[in-house]
Order: structure tokens, then sequence, then C-alpha cells
């Protein structure tokens, strides 16, 4: 397992003080939620386009989308080669982001909610909306 001290060494991105640095980031391969992002193996609600640009991802990471609130980025970083994803993705109702594909576990960090680990797989990456009177997209 690999900790969230271990992934902000490897990146040099900072996760907040109040997240415990030591606590061990499960690997998983089912539907996660971090902040504002749900992370989805099911890409039946979306198409990639088949131009899309696709970018390795690394140890720099990728940045997928910054908080509304407080402009903390969700940071998708992986081992070389292992990982890339695009943003050429339509349909979910405009809520996509991007498309994951890796095949090694990577790791979605946010300074304020720590790291997320992803298994071997695809996934898409997609907004949060919420019901306060009116639908309305999650502001982290």
């Amino acid at each position: 397992m690999t900790t969230l001290t271990e992934l902000a060494e490897a990146t040099g991105l900072t996760p907040l003080d109040h997240l415990e640095l030591d606590a061990e980031i499960p690997v998983l391969s089912g539907l996660q939620a971090q902040g504002d992002l749900l992370i989805d193996p099911d890409l039946s609600a979306v198409s990639v386009a088949a131009d899309a640009v696709w970018r390795p991802v690394g140890r720099g990471g990728v940045v997928l989308l910054k908080g509304q609130a407080d402009g903390n980025p969700h940071t998708l970083v992986a081992d070389p080669d292992t990982c890339r994803v695009t943003f050429d993705v339509t349909g979910d109702d405009g809520l996509a982001v991007a498309v994951v594909e890796t095949t090694q576990p990577c790791w979605l960090l946010h300074p304020q909610h720590g790291g997320n680990g992803l298994a071997e797989g695809s996934y898409l990456i997609r907004r949060q909306r919420e019901w306060a009177r009116e639908q309305r997209l999650v502001a982290d």
C-alpha cells in the first residue's frame, strides 16, 4: 500500500495539515468520490472521440479539475508509461471531465481530500451534482 506521505514526496504535491499523512491509500476498482468529482468504472454514459488526444500521466501529474470553491487541483499521478488520460469525452449530461486508462494503480490527489487509488482499468472522471431546490454542480 502507498501512503499520502509517499505520494506527496514523490510528486511534490502538498496535502493540507488536517489529513493523516501516514494513512494508506486503498486501491479500488469501483465507484469512488473525491470532493466534487466521481471516479466511475462504468463508461457506458460517454464516448471518447475517435481522434481523441491522450496525454501520458507520470509522477508530475495531470490536473483533471480545479475545485470551484477553493481552487485546489484534483491531480492524477502514476508511474511512467502506465497511465493515460483524455479530455475528449462527450455525454453524461455534460458532467464528464475525462477518461483514464491505467495498466497499474494510479492515484488521484487533492490537497484537502487526500488520495484515491485507482486499480488497473478504465474510468470516467465526472463532476458531481446535488439537489438544493435546484440541480447544481457540487462546489469543492
